[in-house]
């Protein structure tokens, strides 16, 4: 078990590593002409501080700004003013960040640009809402505890702020905007990564209603009324590149689990249900890829290990009033499935941080049950109360990075150690 935790701490470094956004931000900008006005530059997301950072390096811009997650600015940027906000639900930082945004692109010409580096965590860090903060606050609440997933957030969301939705593009208008986008939703939507600030929103407001309907979420008269007012569908001052995503993050694990030995299985890329659900979809595929019948009816490992990879994004339907993560819940709803086999399941954020906690994400292995008996935790009452952080705390199952400067979804393995078959 020891080895299948430094292995999973292997591949964890690997992965995350391999979709750092620096090399990627610099080679899109590489080729950027100088606009004949002004260079302004915003960043935004979780990864922003390290985007701007990369784009420093090849940039001389008249301002620009940072606003990103608590804890994830790393030092100063020459010419930049950094903004710390809260995440997952937006705070008064993020609304005063993109005020001084929207400030700085008021007024542009036609030969000014915008380069605007957009990450996930956008959709609550960069936000200036059109109703109290206090009320999209809540509304934020309710959408994380229902279960929405991220896209059905943003329906609601860019709807009721005069940033998202292409409604920060507009606002840089006649300026044009060069945007470079790390996607964090499957599938790489422009418009709903981080809400979709500079693209032309593809949802309606139809959609926008229904989620309300099917969430019953409990909104003012002045939300409701934004829910039917439509966003900008055309924008035309606009030139976005996708330089990352949950893809890479998919096959960077991949490598990294074939170079330890692990022959790797891609599941998917597309990984979108609830974290417990997951969890123990990975804990079946461990009970049936881990032994092989013998015809006395004994089992034995063989075959070689295997490495199974999923990446996406799950959901968490809070029940409880515990603390943890979708990755964190992942991995414990598979230790008892896992419980007595050389297999360990894992799954982190690439960003290094899962809900609200210090984790990026949680680790079990076959003997994690064990460990949690010991240390008095009942896993079906932690997984009730939401709970998995503390029980995973409990057992050394924590996957702490810090903020790793890149977000491209989550991804979450499963290792299989199989001797392998003898030959004659």
């Amino acid at each position: 078990m020891d080895k299948l935790r430094k292995d999973a701490d292997r591949i964890t470094q690997a992965c995350i590593s391999a979709v750092l956004p620096d090399e990627a931000v610099k080679r899109a900008l590489a080729d950027l002409e100088a606009p004949e006005g002004k260079l302004i530059v915003v960043a935004a997301g979780k990864a922003a501080w390290q985007m701007a950072r990369a784009a420093a390096d090849v940039l001389e811009p008249d301002a620009g700004i940072v606003v990103t997650k608590y804890d994830h600015v790393m030092g100063e940027i020459p010419g930049f003013t950094c903004f710390e906000a809260g995440h997952p639900v937006p705070d008064e930082n993020g609304f005063r960040a993109a005020e001084a945004a929207m400030e700085l692109v008021r007024d542009l010409k036609e030969e000014d640009l915008v380069v605007f580096l957009l990450s996930g965590g956008g959709s609550a860090l960069f936000e200036l809402p059109l109703i109290p903060g206090e009320e999209l606050q809540d509304i934020t609440r309710q959408l994380l505890a229902c279960g929405a997933d991220i896209v059905e957030m943003n329906i609601i969301r860019k709807r009721l702020s005069a940033v998202k939705g292409g409604r920060f593009a507009v606002a840089c208008s006649p300026a044009r905007v060069f945007s470079i986008v790390l996607s964090d939703v499957l599938g790489d939507p422009l418009d709903m990564i981080a809400s979709g600030p500079a693209y032309p929103d593809a949802s309606t407001c139809g959609q926008a209603l229904e989620l309300v309907s099917r969430y019953d979420l409990k909104l003012s008269e002045k939300a409701r009324a934004l829910l039917a007012e439509e966003t900008p569908k055309e924008i035309s001052n606009v030139t976005t590149m996708i330089t990352g995503s949950v893809r890479e993050l998919c096959r960077a694990a991949a490598e990294a689990c074939r170079q330890l030995g692990y022959e790797p299985v891609f599941l998917t890329d597309q990984l979108a249900c609830e974290a417990s659900e997951a969890g123990r979809f990975l804990g079946a595929i461990a009970r049936s890829h881990s032994v092989t019948g013998l015809s006395d009816g004994t089992s034995q490992q063989r075959g070689g290990s295997l490495a199974f990879i999923a990446g996406g994004e799950t959901v968490v339907h809070l029940r409880g009033h515990g603390l943890g993560g979708r990755n964190q819940e992942l991995a414990l709803a598979a230790a008892p499935l896992i419980e007595g086999l050389d297999a360990a399941v894992f799954s982190l954020g690439s960003d290094g941080t899962d809900g609200p906690t210090d984790a990026a994400g949680g680790y079990t292995d076959g003997c994690t049950m064990d460990k949690l008996k010991k240390a008095g935790v009942n896993v079906f009452e932690a997984l009730d109360n939401n709970d998995a952080y503390h029980a995973l705390q409990s057992v050394g199952g924590l996957i702490v990075t810090g903020p790793t400067g890149t977000n491209v979804n989550d991804v979450s393995i499963l290792l299989i150690h199989r001797e392998e078959e003898e030959t004659e």
